[in-house]
């Protein structure tokens, strides 16, 4: 026997049952449609941005959010639980925070902090830097599972803040422009691909030189260099410097000049040097210092016993050949007193030049293979002062293994090898890449040379050689905080000056 519900009990489920499309669409407010629209137009322009069509499926999202409502997005507001009301809106809050600042750390702009004083006196130590990846086209996540805000390493609990798989390919998205001579960009270090969590600060390659047995020895003393780990492009230590040297130029520098293809390019207006500051004896006060804008780590160092002193040699008793070997001079018997060491622009070395008690403001030389440790130098003798003719490569272009080979392997095996994904290998005279016997190569990215504006005191692209293009992150735009670390809080710490000034300091 059937049994057919009441007209009460069918009255009650055509009650309680939800609403059919067609009221939805209906009820649905002119809010909500326009909300709807501005979404449904935003997920469009940026599905062919990134030209991507899949990203349009998210328009499907946004019509049920705002229209259609099916999925319950907001259930917990309907609790009766005031408790679980509160700890879900800061849940709410904090997705829709961390899902706007990926999305705008990734395709828009980026915080950077300057670290060193590889550009003083253009942007100084404590510099904080809006930096826009629309400048060059931001670059498609290549490691897309990441914490926002957090480059490599979680803040405060540590450990990697990015899950290595998946790995996307390489893709850069239509920006304003491309990179040009004389800016400064910032970039992911090209050669830290792989780190000793004990020594982040140097360079893997080059612990590995100094340790007698090369990078097994470094891999295998895990008391003194850690872990090493491996981290992918986009999760590399950020870098800034100013671009140099384009593709396809060639970059030579001599005594400190640069020159581009042949024609000398003038030095950036506020670049620094290494000088040596001779003095009639008189030990130059920190005032000095502090008027030339000299930070106090460049001429205070520690002494045998911990304690800070300002670095200077007195010179009496020091003998004429060591004194003439550094062009210093004696007058009237008096051999005076030296400081080494001290990066100095053009205008400051006039304002010393000044001072009664200076004799003379020398730059200092470098001799091969003093502190510069980029692999040519093994190979030519280059020091950062005398260095090339280098050429850069560029997108398409082909060298031939038909002479110099043992100079074009130690210049470019690590753009074929590390950069481009090739196995290589030279043996005997023959370059092999890929395991076949090779003649030639065609590049497939483009590269850059950077440099930094404190030329004697700055690790750049004479050390660890070219920039890819894949590696660039963007262009600063503004300084939108600058602190003094010599100061503090209540005597300067904050550079009010800098403060939202142009971060786009021209050479």
């Amino acid at each position: 026997m059937s049994h057919k519900p009441s007209q009460n009990q069918q009255a009650k489920k055509t009650a309680t049952s939800s609403p059919d499309l067609g009221t939805r669409l209906s009820n649905a407010s002119r809010r909500q449609w326009v909300w709807f629209a501005v979404w449904g137009v935003a997920t469009i322009l940026f599905s062919l941005w990134v030209g991507s069509p899949w990203i349009s499926l998210f328009i499907l999202l946004f019509f049920d959010i705002y229209i259609t409502k099916f999925v319950p997005w907001s259930f917990w507001k309907q609790s009766k639980n005031s408790t679980f009301r509160k700890t879900m809106e800061w849940v709410d809050a904090i997705l829709f925070a961390l899902i706007a600042v990926y999305f705008i750390n990734t395709f828009f702009f980026q915080n950077y902090q300057i670290p060193t004083s590889s550009l003083e006196k253009s942007l100084l130590v404590g510099d904080f830097l809006a930096v826009s990846k629309m400048s060059y086209g931001p670059r498609a996540p290549i490691t897309p599972l990441s914490f926002p805000l957090a480059q490599h390493t979680m803040p405060v609990v540590g450990g990697k803040s990015y899950i290595d798989k998946p790995q996307w390919k390489y893709r850069r998205l239509k920006g304003f422009g491309e990179v040009k001579r004389n800016d400064i960009v910032v970039f992911n270090f090209p050669t830290g691909d792989t780190v000793a969590l004990n020594q982040q600060g140097t360079d893997f390659y080059l612990l590995s030189k100094y340790n007698p047995n090369g990078s097994a020895g470094v891999r295998s003393d895990k008391r003194t260099y850690g872990e090493i780990v491996y981290r992918p492009v986009d999760r590399r230590e950020n870098y800034v410097k100013r671009c140099i040297g384009l593709p396809g130029e060639t970059i030579e520098l001599k005594d400190d000049a640069v020159y581009i293809d042949g024609t000398r390019l003038p030095n950036p207006r506020l670049s620094q040097h290494n000088y040596m500051i001779h003095t009639d004896g008189t030990i130059i006060s920190p005032d000095v210092f502090k008027e030339l804008a000299v930070n106090k780590g460049d001429y205070l160092k520690y002494d045998a016993y911990g304690q800070i002193v300002i670095h200077s040699q007195d010179l009496t008793g020091a003998d004429s050949l060591s004194m003439a070997w550094n062009r210093l001079y004696p007058r009237n018997g008096n051999n005076g007193r030296v400081y080494f060491n001290i990066p100095l622009t053009d205008g400051m070395v006039e304002q010393l030049k000044a001072k009664p008690f200076v004799w003379d403001v020398i730059k200092e030389k470098e001799q091969p293979g003093q502190a510069y440790y980029y692999p040519l130098n093994y190979e030519t003798g280059w020091t950062r002062d005398t260095f090339g003719p280098l050429w850069i490569p560029k997108k398409g272009a082909t060298i031939h293994f038909d002479s110099d080979t043992d100079f074009k392997v130690a210049a470019y095996e690590r753009c074929i090898k590390n950069y481009e994904g090739n196995d290589f290998a030279y043996r005997d005279g023959k370059v092999y890449i890929n395991g076949q016997p090779a003649d030639s190569y065609t590049f497939q990215f483009d590269y850059y040379f950077m440099m930094g504006d404190n030329r004697h005191n700055s690790a750049d692209s004479r050390v660890w050689g070219f920039v890819p293009e894949d590696h660039i992150v963007g262009q600063p735009m503004l300084i939108w905080l600058s602190l003094e670390k010599d100061n503090n809080w209540f005597n300067g710490k904050i550079r009010w000056k800098r403060l939202f000034r142009s971060a786009k300091i021209p050479a």
